[in-house]
């Protein structure tokens, strides 16, 4: 952090020039005249690791699992569930197998509780042997049985790979698996890359509710039709402080219409992209043909 100290001290003169490094477990306080809507969000995601982890991992043995959040710098143990699962006995497996479904119902329930499927892009069920199988084939069965919309939406997003166990440690072999890397490469961006998607498709085939343009994006919104606004992070940063305060205006205005608000990161490929399209465009609920009529008359006027 660097700038010119305004308070005086025995090191740094009034006005001198001054540079400080902020490392881990060294405080200091951020001051800022104004927090808006935005800014609050992002340091509230930065500071809940629950935000950042948008991968979680299920990984279990018979009578044992462990529910994991995975952030890019840390695993956080969210549950532990044990259940003692008798043997199997020669002529009566009952017991065994209602205290295998007692154990399956609390992982269920588990999951429900610590993963948040809006955030979570995949979800690794990691096992030895077929307990894995076992697993997702009975919270499946018990989800079209309970019509578990949370779980039945979100079907394509459990990834099952194998563990040595069901120990927190065994995670680590899960996630070195090649086809959970791939999986894995970029799940933070993959709703962006899907919304961006959208809006080439809803541009292409229906022009009239693909907007692009400071100017008219504000105009949609003004007749209530955003349905997605894909903004990128690199407006906020402008230097203009009124400027900052219009695309900070316009995402709450969405927010207040039940639209869906994707900040793109400008230093991912999607908000590159997203850039070019001068960083702000909105994918419509409803088409909205008065904008390009009117853009066509005043340049009609013009010539």
């Amino acid at each position: 952090v660097k700038g010119t100290n305004i308070q005086e001290n025995e090191y740094v003169k009034m006005g001198a020039y001054h540079t400080i490094e902020l490392e881990p477990n060294r405080q200091f306080t951020l001051a800022k005249k104004q927090w808006d809507s935005v800014v609050l969000e992002r340091i509230e995601q930065a500071c809940d690791p629950a935000w950042s982890a948008d991968v979680a991992a299920v990984v279990m043995q018979e009578g044992l699992a462990h529910v994991c959040l995975v952030t890019p710098s840390m695993t956080l143990t969210r549950a532990k569930v044990e259940v003692n699962i008798p043997r199997k006995r020669k002529g009566n497996c009952s017991q065994h197998d209602r205290a295998l479904e007692r154990f399956y119902e609390q992982v269920v329930q588990a999951i429900q509780r610590h993963i948040n499927f809006e955030v979570v892009k995949c979800v690794l069920v990691a096992s030895p042997g077929f307990v894995r199988e076992q697993f997702c084939d009975y919270m499946f069965q018990q989800a079209v049985k309970t019509d578990n919309k949370l779980l039945l939406e979100n079907r394509s997003k459990f990834l099952q790979v194998h563990s040595s166990s069901g120990h927190k440690y065994a995670l680590k072999e899960a996630l070195c698996d090649p086809a959970v890397t791939s999986r894995l490469s970029d799940t933070k961006a993959a709703g962006e890359v899907k919304a961006l998607d959208d809006f080439y498709k809803m541009l292409q085939h229906e022009p009239d509710r693909a907007f692009y343009g400071l100017k008219h994006v504000e105009k949609a919104n003004e007749a209530m039709a955003i349905d997605t606004l894909l903004i990128s992070d690199e407006l906020f940063r402008h230097q203009d402080v009124a400027t900052r305060a219009r695309y900070v205006k316009l995402v709450d205005s969405v927010r207040e219409n039940m639209g869906t608000v994707r900040i793109f990161s400008s230093l991912h490929v999607s908000g590159e992209q997203l850039g070019q399209l001068t960083g702000v465009a909105a994918i419509l609920r409803f088409p909205v043909a008065e904008l390009s009529d009117q853009e066509d008359e005043s340049s009609s006027e013009e010539d």
